[in-house]
């Protein structure tokens, strides 16, 4: 495994403010989210910009992102991305036009999403049974 890089101590504060920058403002995306002050569309919009914060969110991973949308959680957000054929290491940045659409009509329409979640659930069950 290689090294890290040399760096100077100024060259290493500055790193460390850069990433607790980042993890900042991914937590902060998060809860408005979780409150409902930011939706899935605009979230996308952001990180399409072509600057500093978007590419911070570019590197947010969907599955968390999923996890923060109200009447989502942890269990559901898995089944949701296994159902949309999307990958649990898929990060916002990665994510296709198709992918796109079918995660904003997942958040936006519940029964679509429930849909969604009871034929995965099943898929899942019936591969328990096997």
């Amino acid at each position: 495994m290689a090294n890290p890089p040399l760096l100077t101590p100024e060259q290493r504060q500055q790193a460390l403010e850069k990433a607790a920058a980042a993890r900042r403002q991914r937590a902060e995306v998060k809860d408005k989210l979780k409150i409902g002050s930011l939706s899935l569309a605009e979230l996308f919009d952001q990180a399409d910009r072509r600057d500093e914060a978007a590419a911070m969110l570019a590197k947010l991973k969907v599955v968390s992102v999923l996890e923060s949308l109200p009447g989502i959680g942890k269990v559901n957000a898995v089944r949701l991305m296994r159902a949309l054929g999307i990958s649990d290491s898929r990060r916002l940045g990665g994510v296709g036009q198709n992918q796109r659409e079918r995660l904003l009509r997942a958040a936006e329409d519940a029964e679509y999403r429930r849909e969604l979640l009871n034929e995965q659930r099943r898929r899942d069950e019936e591969a328990r049974d096997r």
